[in-house]
């Protein structure tokens, strides 16, 4: 399997931001990833709709948007109408995550749900079906550059086998930490979607990083 790369612009230079854009139209990554944080839900603030809307204006491939944000079914809509191909909410900040998810598909885009290090995959059962991804933070969401914890592996070969016993399509994505060392075991436990921020923009060639993890074999 070939996997999707999706470098978060978290780690862009926010000064040279178009330039960092280019950078990935121009490589061999898939999509964008986008991570709105309010300062509230995760102890750091990134961007919000004014630079989603003008990252939208350059980007030549799909944008993947992250919010890691309370009440996310208040802004789904304007994420929306930013350009975003693909929205994961939180499953710790949706009391009434299958109305979200149902908000999201309604809206067009692909439905994603993120859950943080410590909650169990198992709480994705009766959703599961119903989604296009979820995505495993593998680091504590708020800040890049983080150590990845190591028990994602096993939460990703068991969330494998949840989409296989309940025949769900949903893809996995894995966000936080991943590099050159884990990107193949994880890909091998069955994530589809790699995102990686500080790894590909603070290395000497951003293009071949990305290359590489696209190369990477299952």
């Amino acid at each position: 399997m070939i996997p999707i790369i999706a470098p978060s612009l978290l780690a862009a230079d926010f000064a040279n931001l178009q330039r960092d854009i280019e950078l990935i139209n121009n490589s061999d990554a898939d999509w964008f990833h986008l991570d709105i944080m309010d300062g509230q839900f995760v102890p750091n603030i990134s961007f919000g709709v004014p630079v989603c809307q003008a990252i939208a204006r350059h980007a030549r491939k799909p944008l993947d948007v992250h919010l890691m944000i309370e009440h996310p079914e208040l802004y789904l809509e304007i994420f929306k109408k930013c350009g975003a191909n693909s929205i994961s909410v939180h499953y710790e900040a949706c009391p009434h995550l299958h109305s979200v998810v149902q908000q999201i598909k309604t809206l067009g885009c692909q439905a994603g749900v993120a859950i943080n290090p410590h909650t169990p995959v198992s709480h994705l059962s009766d959703i599961i079906a119903d989604l296009d991804l979820v995505c495993i933070m593998s680091v504590n969401p708020g800040f890049g550059g983080q150590k990845f914890i190591e028990n994602s592996f096993d939460k990703v070969q068991e969330l494998r086998k949840l989409i296989t016993d309940k025949q769900s399509k949903a893809l996995i994505e894995i966000d936080g930490g991943v590099n050159n060392r884990n990107a193949q075991p994880l890909i091998t436990a069955g994530v589809d979607i790699l995102v990686a921020g500080s790894f590909v923009f603070n290395s000497e060639d951003p293009l071949k990083t990305i290359s590489d993890l696209k190369k990477v074999p299952a």
